[in-house]
Protein backbone atom coordinates (compact mmCIF):
# COMPACT_ATOMS: atom_id res chain seq x y z
CA UNK A 1 0.00 0.00 0.00
CA UNK A 2 2.86 2.39 0.85
CA UNK A 3 4.57 1.68 -2.47
CA UNK A 4 1.31 2.26 -4.30
CA UNK A 5 0.83 5.61 -2.63
CA UNK A 6 4.39 6.65 -3.51
CA UNK A 7 3.90 5.76 -7.15
CA UNK A 8 0.55 7.57 -7.25
CA UNK A 9 2.15 10.66 -5.73
CA UNK A 10 4.85 10.75 -8.37
CA UNK A 11 2.25 10.30 -11.06
CA UNK A 12 0.36 13.29 -9.70
CA UNK A 13 3.52 15.38 -10.03
CA UNK A 14 3.83 14.29 -13.63
CA UNK A 15 0.21 15.18 -14.27
CA UNK A 16 0.73 18.62 -12.72
CA UNK A 17 3.73 19.22 -14.99
CA UNK A 18 1.69 18.23 -17.98
CA UNK A 19 -1.11 20.56 -16.89
CA UNK A 20 1.42 23.37 -16.71
CA UNK A 21 2.45 22.61 -20.29
CA UNK A 22 -1.16 22.69 -21.34
CA UNK A 23 -1.59 26.03 -19.65
CA UNK A 24 1.42 27.35 -21.57
CA UNK A 25 -0.13 26.20 -24.79
CA UNK A 26 -3.33 27.99 -23.82
CA UNK A 27 -1.15 31.03 -23.19
CA UNK A 28 -0.07 30.82 -26.85
CA UNK A 29 -3.66 31.06 -27.91
CA UNK A 30 -4.15 33.99 -25.55
CA UNK A 31 -1.10 35.58 -27.15
CA UNK A 32 -2.99 35.70 -30.44
CA UNK A 33 -5.84 37.52 -28.78
CA UNK A 34 -3.40 39.94 -27.18
CA UNK A 35 -1.88 40.55 -30.63
CA UNK A 36 -5.29 41.43 -31.94
CA UNK A 37 -6.09 43.66 -28.98
CA UNK A 38 -2.74 45.36 -28.75
CA UNK A 39 -1.06 46.18 -32.03
CA UNK A 40 2.71 45.92 -32.24
CA UNK A 41 3.08 44.58 -28.72
CA UNK A 42 6.23 42.72 -29.71
CA UNK A 43 7.69 42.56 -26.19
CA UNK A 44 4.62 40.81 -24.87
CA UNK A 45 4.81 38.22 -27.67
CA UNK A 46 8.43 37.48 -26.99
CA UNK A 47 7.72 37.11 -23.29
CA UNK A 48 4.97 34.63 -23.89
CA UNK A 49 7.08 32.63 -26.36
CA UNK A 50 10.00 32.35 -23.98
CA UNK A 51 7.70 31.45 -21.14
CA UNK A 52 6.06 28.73 -23.25
CA UNK A 53 9.38 27.27 -24.34
CA UNK A 54 10.82 27.24 -20.81
CA UNK A 55 7.62 25.75 -19.40
CA UNK A 56 7.54 23.03 -22.06
CA UNK A 57 11.19 22.12 -21.50
CA UNK A 58 10.76 22.01 -17.73
CA UNK A 59 7.60 19.93 -18.01
CA UNK A 60 9.33 17.48 -20.38
CA UNK A 61 12.38 17.23 -18.16
CA UNK A 62 10.39 16.59 -14.99
CA UNK A 63 8.12 14.11 -16.75
CA UNK A 64 11.13 12.14 -18.11
CA UNK A 65 12.93 12.32 -14.77
CA UNK A 66 9.96 11.05 -12.80
CA UNK A 67 9.21 8.32 -15.35
CA UNK A 68 12.83 7.10 -15.26
CA UNK A 69 12.87 7.24 -11.46
CA UNK A 70 9.88 4.87 -11.32
CA UNK A 71 10.34 2.56 -14.31
CA UNK A 72 14.13 1.88 -14.18
CA UNK A 73 14.11 0.04 -10.80
CA UNK A 74 11.04 -1.92 -11.89
CA UNK A 75 12.77 -2.94 -15.12
CA UNK A 76 15.85 -4.01 -13.14
CA UNK A 77 13.67 -6.11 -10.82
CA UNK A 78 11.94 -7.67 -13.83
CA UNK A 79 15.32 -8.58 -15.34
CA UNK A 80 16.51 -10.00 -12.02
CA UNK A 81 13.31 -12.05 -11.71
CA UNK A 82 13.91 -13.48 -15.20
CA UNK A 83 17.47 -14.46 -14.24
CA UNK A 84 16.28 -16.13 -11.04
CA UNK A 85 13.67 -18.08 -13.00
CA UNK A 86 16.53 -19.36 -15.20
CA UNK A 87 18.50 -20.59 -12.18
CA UNK A 88 20.71 -17.58 -11.42
CA UNK A 89 19.79 -17.45 -7.75
CA UNK A 90 22.69 -15.17 -6.82
CA UNK A 91 21.20 -12.26 -8.84
CA UNK A 92 20.59 -9.09 -6.81
CA UNK A 93 18.95 -5.71 -7.56
CA UNK A 94 21.05 -2.57 -6.77
CA UNK A 95 19.43 -0.32 -4.15
CA UNK A 96 19.80 3.33 -5.23
CA UNK A 97 17.21 5.04 -3.07
CA UNK A 98 15.73 4.81 0.39
CA UNK A 99 12.14 5.36 -0.68
CA UNK A 100 9.47 2.78 -1.27
CA UNK A 101 11.13 1.59 -4.51
CA UNK A 102 14.33 0.99 -2.51
CA UNK A 103 12.35 -0.94 0.10
CA UNK A 104 10.88 -3.07 -2.68
CA UNK A 105 14.38 -3.78 -4.05
CA UNK A 106 15.63 -4.69 -0.58
CA UNK A 107 12.70 -7.08 -0.06
CA UNK A 108 13.35 -8.58 -3.49
CA UNK A 109 17.02 -9.17 -2.61
CA UNK A 110 16.06 -10.81 0.69
CA UNK A 111 13.65 -13.08 -1.13
CA UNK A 112 16.37 -14.04 -3.64
CA UNK A 113 18.84 -14.77 -0.80
CA UNK A 114 16.31 -17.00 0.98
CA UNK A 115 15.52 -18.75 -2.29
CA UNK A 116 19.24 -19.27 -2.95
CA UNK A 117 19.71 -20.82 0.51
CA UNK A 118 16.67 -23.04 0.05
CA UNK A 119 17.81 -24.25 -3.36
CA UNK A 120 21.33 -24.98 -2.02
CA UNK A 121 19.84 -27.00 0.84
CA UNK A 122 17.63 -28.91 -1.56
CA UNK A 123 20.59 -29.66 -3.84
CA UNK A 124 22.64 -30.78 -0.83
CA UNK A 125 19.86 -33.15 0.26
CA UNK A 126 19.47 -34.38 -3.30
CA UNK A 127 23.21 -35.10 -3.62
CA UNK A 128 23.20 -36.76 -0.19
CA UNK A 129 20.29 -38.99 -1.22
CA UNK A 130 21.98 -39.80 -4.53
CA UNK A 131 25.20 -40.74 -2.69
CA UNK A 132 23.24 -43.00 -0.35
CA UNK A 133 21.55 -44.66 -3.33
CA UNK A 134 24.85 -45.19 -5.12
CA UNK A 135 26.52 -46.68 -2.06
CA UNK A 136 23.68 -49.09 -1.28
CA UNK A 137 24.38 -52.74 -1.96
CA UNK A 138 20.67 -53.31 -2.52
CA UNK A 139 18.99 -52.49 -5.81
CA UNK A 140 16.60 -49.51 -5.51
CA UNK A 141 14.21 -48.69 -8.37
CA UNK A 142 11.32 -46.20 -8.47
CA UNK A 143 8.43 -46.64 -10.92
CA UNK A 144 5.72 -44.14 -11.79
CA UNK A 145 2.03 -44.97 -12.20
CA UNK A 146 2.63 -45.91 -15.85
CA UNK A 147 5.34 -48.40 -14.95
CA UNK A 148 8.24 -46.28 -16.22
CA UNK A 149 11.53 -46.11 -14.31
CA UNK A 150 11.99 -42.61 -12.89
CA UNK A 151 14.87 -43.27 -10.49
CA UNK A 152 17.32 -46.14 -9.95
CA UNK A 153 20.70 -46.59 -8.31
CA UNK A 154 23.47 -48.34 -10.30
CA UNK A 155 22.66 -51.78 -8.87
CA UNK A 156 18.98 -51.29 -9.63
CA UNK A 157 19.65 -50.11 -13.18
CA UNK A 158 21.87 -53.12 -13.90
CA UNK A 159 19.34 -55.50 -12.39
CA UNK A 160 16.42 -54.07 -14.40
CA UNK A 161 18.43 -54.23 -17.63
CA UNK A 162 19.50 -57.81 -16.91
CA UNK A 163 15.96 -58.93 -16.12
CA UNK A 164 14.49 -57.20 -19.16
CA UNK A 165 16.98 -59.02 -21.40
CA UNK A 166 15.68 -62.41 -20.27
CA UNK A 167 13.10 -64.24 -22.33
CA UNK A 168 9.70 -64.18 -20.67
CA UNK A 169 6.47 -65.78 -21.78
CA UNK A 170 3.72 -63.67 -23.31
CA UNK A 171 1.73 -63.83 -20.07
CA UNK A 172 4.70 -62.49 -18.10
CA UNK A 173 5.47 -59.65 -20.49
CA UNK A 174 3.89 -56.36 -19.46
CA UNK A 175 3.41 -53.14 -21.40
CA UNK A 176 5.70 -51.20 -19.10
CA UNK A 177 9.30 -51.09 -17.88
CA UNK A 178 8.43 -53.11 -14.78
CA UNK A 179 10.21 -56.50 -15.08
CA UNK A 180 8.01 -59.58 -15.20
CA UNK A 181 9.06 -60.89 -11.74
CA UNK A 182 7.96 -57.60 -10.12
CA UNK A 183 4.84 -56.85 -12.15
CA UNK A 184 2.27 -58.68 -10.00
CA UNK A 185 3.67 -57.16 -6.80
CA UNK A 186 3.77 -53.72 -8.47
CA UNK A 187 0.11 -53.88 -9.49
CA UNK A 188 -0.90 -55.07 -6.03
CA UNK A 189 0.95 -52.16 -4.39
CA UNK A 190 -0.76 -49.64 -6.70
CA UNK A 191 -4.14 -51.26 -6.06
CA UNK A 192 -3.89 -51.60 -2.27
CA UNK A 193 -1.63 -48.61 -1.53
CA UNK A 194 0.42 -50.32 1.21
CA UNK A 195 3.89 -51.80 1.71
CA UNK A 196 4.34 -55.38 0.50
CA UNK A 197 7.20 -57.88 0.62
CA UNK A 198 7.85 -60.96 -1.44
CA UNK A 199 10.58 -63.27 -2.71
CA UNK A 200 11.04 -63.72 -6.43
CA UNK A 201 13.00 -66.46 -8.17
CA UNK A 202 14.83 -65.47 -11.35
CA UNK A 203 16.77 -68.29 -12.98
CA UNK A 204 18.93 -69.68 -10.15
CA UNK A 205 18.78 -66.55 -7.98
CA UNK A 206 16.43 -65.58 -5.16
CA UNK A 207 15.60 -61.92 -4.49
CA UNK A 208 13.87 -60.42 -1.49
CA UNK A 209 11.69 -57.49 -2.63
CA UNK A 210 10.20 -54.75 -0.44
CA UNK A 211 7.88 -52.43 -2.39
CA UNK A 212 6.21 -49.30 -1.01
CA UNK A 213 3.74 -46.94 -2.71
CA UNK A 214 4.54 -43.32 -3.58
CA UNK A 215 1.58 -41.19 -2.50
CA UNK A 216 0.62 -37.61 -3.34
CA UNK A 217 -2.61 -36.15 -1.93
CA UNK A 218 -3.86 -39.64 -1.07
CA UNK A 219 -3.23 -40.71 -4.68
CA UNK A 220 -0.73 -43.47 -5.48
CA UNK A 221 1.55 -42.09 -8.15
CA UNK A 222 4.09 -44.92 -8.28
CA UNK A 223 6.08 -47.40 -6.22
CA UNK A 224 9.64 -47.80 -4.99
CA UNK A 225 11.17 -51.29 -4.84
CA UNK A 226 14.20 -52.37 -2.79
CA UNK A 227 15.64 -55.69 -3.94
CA UNK A 228 18.28 -57.75 -2.16
CA UNK A 229 20.01 -60.86 -3.43
CA UNK A 230 19.33 -63.57 -0.84
CA UNK A 231 20.47 -66.51 -2.95
CA UNK A 232 23.27 -67.44 -0.58
CA UNK A 233 21.04 -67.06 2.48
CA UNK A 234 18.42 -69.29 0.86
CA UNK A 235 21.04 -71.91 0.03
CA UNK A 236 22.40 -71.82 3.58
CA UNK A 237 18.92 -72.15 5.00
CA UNK A 238 18.23 -75.09 2.72
CA UNK A 239 21.55 -76.66 3.75
CA UNK A 240 20.60 -76.27 7.42
CA UNK A 241 17.24 -77.93 6.85
CA UNK A 242 18.83 -80.70 4.81
CA UNK A 243 21.53 -81.16 7.44
CA UNK A 244 18.99 -81.63 10.23
CA UNK A 245 16.92 -83.96 8.06
CA UNK A 246 19.95 -86.00 7.01
CA UNK A 247 21.31 -86.29 10.54
CA UNK A 248 17.92 -87.43 11.72
CA UNK A 249 17.76 -89.94 8.88
CA UNK A 250 21.29 -91.22 9.44
CA UNK A 251 20.71 -91.67 13.18
CA UNK A 252 17.24 -93.13 12.78
CA UNK A 253 18.41 -96.07 10.64
CA UNK A 254 20.96 -97.54 13.10
CA UNK A 255 18.72 -96.73 16.06
CA UNK A 256 15.81 -98.57 14.44
CA UNK A 257 18.01 -101.59 13.77
CA UNK A 258 19.40 -101.50 17.30
CA UNK A 259 15.90 -101.34 18.72
CA UNK A 260 14.57 -104.07 16.45
CA UNK A 261 17.34 -106.59 17.06
CA UNK A 262 17.40 -105.81 20.78
CA UNK A 263 13.68 -106.54 21.04
CA UNK A 264 14.23 -109.76 19.08
CA UNK A 265 16.87 -110.87 21.57
CA UNK A 266 14.70 -109.93 24.54
CA UNK A 267 11.73 -111.84 23.15
CA UNK A 268 13.89 -114.93 22.46
CA UNK A 269 12.95 -114.89 18.78
CA UNK A 270 16.36 -116.36 17.83
CA UNK A 271 16.03 -120.13 17.76
CA UNK A 272 19.73 -120.94 17.92
CA UNK A 273 22.93 -119.48 19.37
CA UNK A 274 24.11 -118.75 15.84
CA UNK A 275 21.10 -116.49 15.19
CA UNK A 276 21.57 -114.71 18.51
CA UNK A 277 25.24 -114.20 17.67
CA UNK A 278 24.32 -112.81 14.24
CA UNK A 279 21.82 -110.39 15.81
CA UNK A 280 24.40 -109.29 18.35
CA UNK A 281 26.91 -108.76 15.51
CA UNK A 282 24.40 -106.55 13.66
CA UNK A 283 23.82 -104.54 16.82
CA UNK A 284 27.57 -104.15 17.23
CA UNK A 285 28.05 -103.05 13.60
CA UNK A 286 25.23 -100.50 13.82
CA UNK A 287 26.61 -99.09 17.08
CA UNK A 288 30.01 -98.70 15.39
CA UNK A 289 28.36 -96.97 12.44
CA UNK A 290 26.48 -94.58 14.75
CA UNK A 291 29.71 -93.92 16.63
CA UNK A 292 31.52 -93.07 13.38
CA UNK A 293 28.71 -90.70 12.43
CA UNK A 294 28.81 -88.88 15.76
CA UNK A 295 32.62 -88.71 15.66
CA UNK A 296 32.58 -87.28 12.13
CA UNK A 297 29.97 -84.71 13.14
CA UNK A 298 32.06 -83.60 16.09
CA UNK A 299 35.23 -83.44 13.96
CA UNK A 300 33.47 -81.40 11.29
CA UNK A 301 31.97 -79.02 13.87
CA UNK A 302 35.43 -78.44 15.39
CA UNK A 303 36.97 -77.85 11.97
CA UNK A 304 34.33 -75.32 10.91
CA UNK A 305 34.62 -73.55 14.26
CA UNK A 306 38.40 -73.29 13.85
CA UNK A 307 39.18 -75.50 16.83
CA UNK A 308 40.92 -78.24 14.86
CA UNK A 309 44.20 -79.20 16.51
CA UNK A 310 46.95 -79.48 13.93
CA UNK A 311 50.39 -80.98 14.66
CA UNK A 312 52.35 -79.23 11.95
CA UNK A 313 55.80 -80.65 11.30
CA UNK A 314 57.96 -81.66 8.30
CA UNK A 315 56.21 -84.56 6.58
CA UNK A 316 57.56 -87.14 4.15
CA UNK A 317 54.67 -87.32 1.71
CA UNK A 318 56.33 -90.13 -0.28
CA UNK A 319 56.36 -92.45 2.72
CA UNK A 320 52.79 -91.49 3.61
CA UNK A 321 51.49 -92.34 0.14
CA UNK A 322 53.28 -95.69 0.12
CA UNK A 323 51.85 -96.55 3.54
CA UNK A 324 48.27 -95.71 2.48
CA UNK A 325 48.75 -97.68 -0.75
CA UNK A 326 49.82 -100.78 1.20
CA UNK A 327 46.87 -100.39 3.59
CA UNK A 328 44.28 -100.45 0.80
CA UNK A 329 46.09 -102.96 -1.45
CA UNK A 330 44.52 -105.99 0.26
CA UNK A 331 40.98 -104.55 0.15
CA UNK A 332 41.41 -103.71 -3.53
CA UNK A 333 42.51 -107.28 -4.32
CA UNK A 334 39.43 -108.63 -2.53
CA UNK A 335 37.24 -106.54 -4.86
CA UNK A 336 39.38 -107.45 -7.91
CA UNK A 337 40.41 -103.79 -8.41
CA UNK A 338 43.86 -102.72 -9.57
CA UNK A 339 45.27 -100.11 -7.14
CA UNK A 340 48.30 -98.39 -8.67
CA UNK A 341 50.74 -95.88 -7.19
CA UNK A 342 52.44 -93.40 -9.53
CA UNK A 343 55.20 -91.48 -7.76
CA UNK A 344 57.70 -88.91 -8.94
CA UNK A 345 61.40 -89.76 -8.78
CA UNK A 346 62.29 -86.93 -6.39
CA UNK A 347 61.18 -87.14 -2.74
CA UNK A 348 58.07 -85.16 -1.84
CA UNK A 349 58.39 -83.31 1.46
CA UNK A 350 56.05 -80.74 3.05
CA UNK A 351 57.61 -78.21 5.41
CA UNK A 352 54.53 -78.04 7.68
CA UNK A 353 51.74 -80.64 7.66
CA UNK A 354 49.77 -82.90 9.96
CA UNK A 355 50.60 -86.42 8.78
CA UNK A 356 47.65 -88.05 10.58
CA UNK A 357 45.14 -85.60 9.06
CA UNK A 358 46.58 -86.07 5.57
CA UNK A 359 46.31 -89.83 6.03
CA UNK A 360 42.66 -89.29 6.96
CA UNK A 361 42.18 -87.34 3.71
CA UNK A 362 43.70 -90.07 1.55
CA UNK A 363 41.79 -92.76 3.44
CA UNK A 364 38.46 -91.04 2.80
CA UNK A 365 39.21 -90.52 -0.89
CA UNK A 366 40.36 -94.12 -1.43
CA UNK A 367 37.38 -95.49 0.52
CA UNK A 368 35.02 -93.57 -1.76
CA UNK A 369 36.91 -94.73 -4.85
CA UNK A 370 36.75 -98.40 -3.80
CA UNK A 371 33.07 -98.09 -2.92
CA UNK A 372 32.09 -96.75 -6.34
CA UNK A 373 34.54 -98.58 -8.63
CA UNK A 374 33.45 -101.87 -10.24
CA UNK A 375 35.56 -105.03 -10.38
CA UNK A 376 38.44 -105.28 -12.90
CA UNK A 377 38.75 -101.49 -12.97
CA UNK A 378 41.71 -99.33 -11.96
CA UNK A 379 42.33 -96.80 -9.20
CA UNK A 380 45.48 -94.69 -9.52
CA UNK A 381 47.21 -92.55 -6.92
CA UNK A 382 49.65 -90.00 -8.34
CA UNK A 383 51.83 -87.33 -6.79
CA UNK A 384 54.24 -84.78 -8.23
CA UNK A 385 55.60 -81.31 -7.63
CA UNK A 386 54.04 -78.39 -9.50
CA UNK A 387 53.93 -74.60 -9.51
CA UNK A 388 50.75 -72.54 -9.25
CA UNK A 389 50.51 -68.79 -8.70
CA UNK A 390 54.35 -68.68 -8.51
CA UNK A 391 54.30 -70.99 -5.48
CA UNK A 392 55.53 -74.58 -5.13
CA UNK A 393 52.88 -77.20 -4.47
CA UNK A 394 52.61 -80.97 -4.24
CA UNK A 395 49.81 -82.21 -6.47
CA UNK A 396 48.11 -85.45 -5.39
CA UNK A 397 45.53 -87.13 -7.62
CA UNK A 398 43.17 -90.01 -6.86
CA UNK A 399 41.63 -91.30 -10.11
CA UNK A 400 39.03 -94.07 -10.30
CA UNK A 401 37.06 -95.71 -13.10
CA UNK A 402 33.72 -95.71 -11.33
CA UNK A 403 30.26 -94.60 -12.40
CA UNK A 404 31.19 -90.89 -12.17
CA UNK A 405 29.29 -87.90 -10.80
CA UNK A 406 26.71 -85.92 -12.84
CA UNK A 407 27.78 -82.41 -13.76
CA UNK A 408 24.87 -80.76 -11.91
CA UNK A 409 25.91 -82.50 -8.67
CA UNK A 410 29.65 -81.89 -8.94
CA UNK A 411 29.70 -78.41 -7.29
CA UNK A 412 27.92 -79.75 -4.20
CA UNK A 413 29.77 -82.98 -3.44
CA UNK A 414 31.76 -81.34 -0.62
CA UNK A 415 28.57 -80.42 1.24
CA UNK A 416 27.57 -82.39 4.29
CA UNK A 417 25.36 -85.43 3.56
CA UNK A 418 25.09 -84.51 -0.11
CA UNK A 419 24.31 -87.56 -2.26
CA UNK A 420 24.77 -87.39 -6.01
CA UNK A 421 22.56 -90.43 -6.47
CA UNK A 422 19.27 -89.32 -4.92
CA UNK A 423 17.84 -92.85 -5.11
CA UNK A 424 20.81 -94.41 -3.26
CA UNK A 425 20.61 -94.87 0.50
CA UNK A 426 23.56 -95.84 2.57
CA UNK A 427 23.19 -99.10 4.35
CA UNK A 428 25.28 -100.84 6.88
CA UNK A 429 27.42 -102.43 4.25
CA UNK A 430 28.53 -99.15 2.75
CA UNK A 431 29.87 -97.82 6.04
CA UNK A 432 29.66 -94.20 4.81
CA UNK A 433 28.37 -91.30 6.85
CA UNK A 434 28.10 -88.70 4.05
CA UNK A 435 30.60 -86.43 5.81
CA UNK A 436 33.87 -87.74 4.39
CA UNK A 437 34.33 -85.22 1.59
CA UNK A 438 33.28 -82.31 3.81
CA UNK A 439 35.96 -83.35 6.31
CA UNK A 440 38.49 -83.76 3.49
CA UNK A 441 37.85 -80.23 2.24
CA UNK A 442 38.21 -78.73 5.73
CA UNK A 443 41.49 -80.57 6.38
CA UNK A 444 42.97 -79.54 3.02
CA UNK A 445 41.97 -75.89 3.56
CA UNK A 446 43.47 -76.04 7.06
CA UNK A 447 46.78 -76.83 5.31
CA UNK A 448 46.26 -73.72 3.09
CA UNK A 449 45.67 -76.05 0.14
CA UNK A 450 42.96 -76.56 -2.45
CA UNK A 451 40.92 -79.51 -3.64
CA UNK A 452 38.83 -79.93 -6.77
CA UNK A 453 36.91 -82.74 -8.41
CA UNK A 454 36.50 -83.63 -12.08
CA UNK A 455 34.17 -86.35 -13.23
CA UNK A 456 32.58 -87.86 -16.32
CA UNK A 457 29.56 -90.11 -15.97
CA UNK A 458 30.47 -93.66 -16.94
CA UNK A 459 34.19 -92.89 -17.13
CA UNK A 460 35.33 -92.02 -13.61
CA UNK A 461 36.21 -89.31 -11.11
CA UNK A 462 39.48 -87.53 -10.33
CA UNK A 463 40.16 -85.68 -7.06
CA UNK A 464 43.12 -83.27 -7.20
CA UNK A 465 44.80 -81.86 -4.08
CA UNK A 466 47.28 -78.98 -4.06
CA UNK A 467 49.32 -78.75 -0.85
CA UNK A 468 51.88 -75.95 -0.40
CA UNK A 469 55.48 -77.11 0.00
CA UNK A 470 56.52 -74.10 2.07
CA UNK A 471 54.48 -72.79 5.02
CA UNK A 472 52.32 -69.72 4.43
CA UNK A 473 53.91 -66.49 5.66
Amino acid sequence: MVIWRSVVGKLWLTIIALVAAVLLILGMFLLQYIDIAFNNSHAVKVLFVYTAIIGFLLSTFFAFFLSTKITQPLLQMKKAADLISQGEYRTRVPIRSSDEIGDLANTFNNMAAELDTLIRDLNHEKEHLASVHRSMADAVVTFDAAGQVILANPHGQQLIERWNELEWSEEQKAHSKVPAPLFDLYRKVLREGRDLTDKVHVQSGVWSVVMAPLKSNETVRGAVAVMRNVTEESKLEKLRRDFVANVSHELRTPLSMLQGYSEALLDDIAASPEERKEMAHVIYEESLRMGRLVKDLLDLARMEAGHLEMKLEPTDLTGLLRRVHRKFQGLAKEQNIQLELEMAAEPLVLAEADEDRLEQVLTNLLSNALRHTPAEAHIRIGARQTVADRKAYVEIQVRDEGEGIPGEDLPFIFERFYKADKARTRGASSGGTGLGLAIVKNIVESHKGRIRAESTVGVGTTFTLLLPVEPAK
